[in-house]
């Protein structure tokens, strides 16, 4: 027989099981039934229309010898360097900068307001950002090629978005621009939580400002550069937006990615079938890796303990 206050805890814990009964639902109709759907409509040659006809695994052995789909997936890892690694390493310096000598020697009101500078991109909608960056690095009359006649670089004038050899480059240049806003208030609030006596000690012992960043403050918000690393990457591997606006996967399939390649055979080549194949190889990839991911984190949290 159980005890008076064992039912009473039980009474009092059922309320708040209650709570996430609306999250688990929609949880179930937004992204677990979706996705089971997508993956047994991968399993079939469809159009679209008309019924749809079992094929098995023949779209997964199509994809693993589609040069265009590695080709895409290449360009999604170019994509990474862009949003995760890049925006990671900048807003690094960027944070420690802004909160160790411009907070501290200028004013935090005008780090705040340079902050917030920084994250602007991240408020702008991708399809507003993608159009207004597609009006400055247009061949004819765009922005940069008007700044570099200006300067007298009309030299370096260039279809910066339709030149195979230049586009996948701009398009990772934009993201820069776009990611970049994450990480540094990510690691501004890390920074905050930073021990000032262990800088106090580090500067005692003749420690270099480049020194105590690396051996000091890195070490301290390591949780949060695996955050940021994390989220960007998978943001990377799913960028559709940008690429939909500013190049369409052009020219010549140069800019195109998994999430876009997908959207093609979806509504361009209409293969269903194939499509839904190529979104839930990536949703297995993402997962995969943010799994990976948690568990390096959980194990260098271990580790630190």
């Amino acid at each position: 027989m159980s005890s008076p206050g064992h039912g009473v805890r039980r009474r009092r814990e059922y309320p708040y099981a209650l709570f996430l009964i609306p999250g688990a639902l929609a949880f179930l109709a937004v992204i677990v039934v979706p996705f089971l759907m997508n993956t047994g409509i991968s399993l079939t040659h469809w159009q679209g229309v008309g019924g749809p006809e079992w094929a098995g695994l023949d779209n997964y052995r199509d994809l693993l010898d589609d040069s265009a789909f590695w080709e895409s997936f290449r360009h999604s890892l170019a994509m990474v360097v862009a949003m995760a690694v890049i925006p990671t390493a900048l807003g690094l310096v960027l944070a420690a900068a802004l909160f160790d000598y411009i907070a501290r020697h200028i004013g935090t009101r005008t780090a705040s307001v340079l902050r917030a500078c920084f994250y602007l991109p991240q408020v702008l909608p991708i399809a507003v950002a993608g159009i207004v960056w597609s009006w400055i690095l247009a061949p004819e009359n765009g922005a940069l090629n008007e700044a570099l006649d200006a300067v007298g670089l009309g030299s370096l004038r260039h279809d910066w978005l339709g030149d195979p050899d230049f586009a996948l480059f701009s398009v990772m240049a934009v993201m820069v621009w776009v990611q970049l806003g994450f990480p540094l208030v990510v690691f501004m609030a890390g920074l905050q939580r930073v021990d000032p006596s262990l800088h106090e000690a580090a500067e005692l012992d003749g420690a270099s400002w480049w020194r105590r960043f690396w051996h000091v403050t890195l070490v301290q918000i390591r949780p949060e550069i695996f955050v940021v690393l994390l989220w960007c990457t998978i943001a990377a591997l799913k960028v559709f937006g940008a690429v939909y606006v500013l190049t369409k996967g052009g020219p010549g399939g140069a800019t195109n990615v998994p999430s876009y390649f997908s959207f093609q055979s979806f509504f361009e080549k209409t293969q269903v079938g194939y499509g839904s194949a190529v979104s839930t190889a990536l949703t297995v990839i993402i997962l995969a890796l943010a799994l990976v991911g948690l568990r390096l984190q959980t194990r260098a949290e271990d580790q630190d303990q």
